[in-house]
This record gives structure tokens, sequence and C-alpha cells, in this order.
């Protein structure tokens, strides 16, 4: 047994913080500034928070040992079981070729790289966040990226700013539903519920999501990106901000970004009907000028994931397809179109279907799921009787979201004519690809969870919460650290949304208006978080080298972060406080 201290460093609140810090200065700084790869960085990370833990905050040995098996458990099911599987799905249509024909597709709606970014990285990534989350939209986006010509880097850095605006709705609202979970009964606010923080949260992400677009065209093509397709990228952020607006607050809190997701990328297709860019700069062909004609701006997705190199459209002179202006058209027929799209189909009716209450209440029962003390981990909370909930495991082995896509990619199968060898083949490659982010994740997990059970994490939050009104400040930063640790909006909600509440309990502020903060601000964690950067480098064949992609992208997390906190400051007062539901 085992219960936490808020100051165990001499008594000192200050000090004992700066003592739980020492984990995340070691994860950022060998990931950032050292250029570590994230599997070291992550298990490098454990063992520092495994130290301070055992050292400073007095924790037994095996409470530590059992919290980070936890936490790497957890880890791979559900967050790995989801993105694996959700990539095994995708590795099929490469397998087949469909991707390509998917790929065709997409391009047909514009040949324009920067509006390209629009479709799949917002619009496209939006729908496989709000479908499985954890990581799916920037696996897949990225490397639908790199078969339109993007550099493996670029591609990246789009990915992964664009998988900002969903998250917090994402995998059918999952870490709303778990800030709901979390904070019920922490005090006698009625409004804790799912329903209410959706709606507040659907009050701040969907001001973000206008401007999001904005930045991918910029990344993409600089001032003059912005310039010659502002239009799009307004579009886009603005019908994906008022359908997530609406369906967060009228219609269905776990709907809300495949609504988003789909309401904008109609209006973006309907405005391209009428609209086209005064230019449309041969960007593939730029990138592969600028790495000497060839070079891993070269590689297509097809080949980074192990695909045939048969499969791949062609150039003239026989070298795979990287950029729209290179590839020899290619006609495909309907029903080839409609079995690159099935896999997606198929998806979002099993989740429909799996989302529906009934269906929920039914498999949330024995023998479908299975909820359990972790085995010997006996964690109390500082001068409290009860155990830490995160202490207890829940296994929810059929209707999953990982398992939901297991059997998708078995209907995949039949659909697309796959037999069962092959497709074993393919889930086995789908593992190797993705090991080094395997590891990743359960390490970070593993720390995340040994930084809160030894009551590291308790610690920083409280010293925070000490800083009175200027918390409403604060409050998205502790989420984005959160996100930026855990790699989930899940995981930050379940870390800091019962110290949100109490802290605004305390501080005479809107108990709502700080839950839904640690949301909001959480989701421009995502970008660098490690687990993230891994699967983004991982797709893009630049394993080793999160550490570029994290200075890519790490200035633009800040920049947005910094917007969400004077939003929900001003969400504080008499400014904006009209929009607190």
């Amino acid at each position: 047994m085992f219960e936490q201290v808020l100051d165990p460093v001499g008594g000192s609140l200050g000090l004992s913080a700066l003592c739980a810090t020492l984990p995340l200065i070691t994860l950022f700084v060998l990931l950032g500034a050292l250029k570590v790869k994230a599997w070291i960085a992550g298990l490098v990370s454990l063992l520092v928070a495994t130290l301070v833990a055992v050292v400073f905050y007095s924790m037994p040995v095996d409470q530590v040992l059992l919290s980070a098996t936890e936490g790497a458990a957890f880890g791979f099911f559900p967050i790995l079981w989801i993105v694996i599987n959700a990539i095994w799905v995708y590795n099929l249509t490469v397998e087949t070729g469909h991707f390509d024909v998917l790929r065709r597709s997409f391009e047909k709606v514009s040949p324009d790289q920067r509006i390209q970014a629009i479709i799949i990285a917002f619009c496209f990534g939006a729908l496989l966040e709000a479908l499985a989350g954890f990581g799916t939209p920037v696996a897949i986006s990225v490397v639908m990226l790199m078969a339109l010509g993007f550099a493996p880097l670029k591609a990246a850095v789009v990915a992964l700013i664009a998988n900002t605006a969903p998250v917090a709705f994402g995998a059918l609202a999952t870490p709303i539903i778990t800030l709901a979970t979390v904070t019920s009964g922490v005090n006698d606010d009625p409004r804790l519920t799912t329903e209410v923080l959706g709606a507040m949260v659907g009050r701040q992400t969907p001001i973000l999501a206008v401007f999001v677009p904005l930045l991918l065209v910029f990344v993409v093509d600089g001032k003059r990106g912005l310039r010659q397709t502002w239009l799009p990228a307004i579009v886009s952020g603005v019908a994906f901000a008022i359908a997530q607006f609406i369906a967060a607050n009228y219609i269905s809190v776990p709907l809300t970004d495949i609504i988003a997701a789909l309401v904008s990328a109609a209006a973006v297709v309907a405005l391209l009907r009428v609209w086209t860019p005064s230019e449309s700069p041969d960007l593939a062909r730029h990138e592969r000028a600028s790495v000497g004609g060839g070079g891993s701006a070269g590689v297509t997705a097809g080949e980074e994931l192990g695909g045939r190199p048969g499969e791949q459209d062609s150039r003239d002179d026989g070298a795979p397809a990287t950029g729209a202006g290179d590839r020899t058209p290619v006609r495909d027929t309907g029903g080839e179109v409609f079995k690159a799209y099935a896999p997606y189909l198929i998806i979002i009716v099993i989740f429909s279907v799996f989302s529906l209450a009934p269906v929920k209440a039914f498999f949330a029962e024995q023998p479908w799921t299975y909820v359990f003390g972790w085995p010997g981990l006996d964690v109390f909370g500082p001068g409290s009787d009860t155990e830490l909930s995160s202490t207890n495991y829940s296994l929810n082995w059929f209707a999953s979201a990982g398992t939901l896509m297991i059997f998708a990619g078995i209907i995949t199968m039949l659909v697309l004519k796959i037999s069962p060898a092959r497709g074993l083949k393919t889930y086995g490659r789908t593992y190797n690809e993705l090991k080094w982010a395997i590891v990743t994740v359960m390490a970070v997990l593993a720390l995340a969870y040994v930084m809160n059970q030894s009551g590291q994490t308790t610690t920083l939050g409280a010293y925070l919460a000490q800083t009175g009104a200027f918390f409403t400040f604060l409050s998205p930063i502790l989420g984005w650290i959160g996100v930026a640790v855990t790699g989930s909006d899940t995981s930050a909600n379940a870390l800091f949304g019962a110290l949100q509440v109490q802290t605004a309990a305390r501080a005479g502020l809107d108990p709502v208006l700080l839950a839904a903060a640690n949301t909001s601000g959480g989701v421009l964690g995502k970008m660098v978080s490690p687990q993230n950067l891994a699967i983004a480098a991982a797709a893009v064949g630049m394993a080793g080298k999160e550490g570029e992609i994290f200075r890519k992208v790490f200035g633009w997390s800040l920049l947005l972060l910094l917007f969400m906190c004077i939003l929900v400051v001003l969400q504080s007062t008499s400014v904006l406080g009209w929009m607190i539901p």
C-alpha cells in the first residue's frame, strides 16, 4: 500500500514540484535538443520518473513497477490496439493497389497540393480522428500526402498540425466522456456531464478550427499559399467550426467530428466546382529538385509501407510517381473507386452501430468488458481512504475501437478479395513497421502512470493551483502538458480533469470552463507528443528523426496554445463569459 504525499521534498511544494518536473524535462531535452530517438527518450524518462518516485516520493519499488506495467498495458490496449489495427486496414488497401485509387480520387478533386492538404490532412484526418483517434489520422493521412508528392518531413508536419481541432471529440468523444467520468462527484455542480462539457468544448475548439487550414496552406507553400488558397482554407475551417459547434451543442457529442469532417469536406468540394486557384504550382517537382531529383521526397507511400512497386503508378521513365504532374493518367472504374472507399465506409457503419446507446450498454457488461484492480497495486491519494481510480484496468476486449477495426479489416478483405494468408502476412508486417512506435507508446504511458500514481502529477497540479485566478491562463497549459506526455487527450483528462474542477472551486472559477480548457488546451499538445511523433516518423520512413519533426511543429503548438489560453481567460470574464453553458 502507498499513500501519496503532495510535498515530500523538505515539506516544500515548490521543491517537490521541481523534482516532479525532472522526467518531463528529461523527455523534452532528449527529444528536442539532443535528437535522441523517441523510444530511447521514453525509456530514459521512465527511468528518471522511477527514480524520482522511489527516492523523493518514497514509493515502494514494487508499486512503482506495477504502476509502470499497468501504464504499458494501457499503452498497448486500447491505444496501440487501435493504431495497429487501423493501419493494418490501410495496409490492406496498399496491398491491392486500392490506396492508389483512393489517392487518385482525392487528386481529381484538386491537383493543388495546398488544397490536398486541407482535404486529406484536415477533413479526412478529422474523420479518422472521429472514428479511431490515438494517432490513426496521422499515420494514414501522412502516407496519403506522400503518395501525392509531399516530401516526408512536410507531410508529417502538415498531418500533425491538422490533428488538433478534432482531437477533443476523437474516438467518438472518448476524451470528453472520460472527463465527465473523472469530474463527476468532485463537487456539487450538476453541469459536469458529457453533454455540458461537450457543449463547452464545442465553444472553444471550433474557433481554433477556423485557423488550422490557413496554417496548413502556409506550411505547404508559405505566403504564396495563403494568398492564393485562403478561400478554400477559410471555407473548410468555418464549415468545420459551425458543424462542430452545432453537433456538440444540439445533436450528439460522440458524433461531433464525423459530422464536422463530412460537412467541411463537402463545403470544399462544392467550392472547387465554381472556383480554382489563380495558380497551382508543381510543388512536388520543386521538392524533388531541392533534393537533387531524388532522395526521401521521391519515396511513395506504398514503398514506405512495403507495398509492391508494381502496384504504384509509374512515370514515363519507369520511376515511381510522386507528383501530380508526372503521372500517366489512369481511369478508374466506378467499382474500383467504391472498393477504395469501402474500408472507410465499413468503419463508419461499424462504429456508428456500436456507438448506439443500447449496443454500448450491452457490451459494457461482462463477459464483453472486464474492469478489475491491477493485481498488487494499492495506491491512495493524499489523505484519502479510497484507492485511485487509475489503478483499475478496463478490458473491453470485444467492443474496443481496435477490435472493431479488426472486424472492419476482415470485411475489407472480403470486399477487396484478399486471402486470409495475405491478410495475416500484412498484419505481421504492420507490427514490424510500428515496432519502435510500440516501444515508445508503451514507455511513455508507463512514465505517465508512474508520475500519476507516485504523486508527481498531483504535486505539479497543486503547485499550479496556487496561482488563483491566473489559473484560467494556466489551465489549458496543464492539459497541453498532459497530452504532450501521454499522447492522449483522454489520458490528460484522466490525469488532470478532477484537479481542474477542484482548483476552480477553490479559486471561485467556473468548473465547466476549466474542465473543458483541459481538453481544448490538450489538443494542442498532440502534435508534440512522442507517440504521435514516433507514428509520423515511422509512417514516412524517418524513424529515429523524431526530433527534426518536433522542432518543426513545436512553435506552432505553442502559438496555438497561447491563443487558447487567451480565449479561456476571456471566457472567464464578462467579455466572453456568455459562452459558458
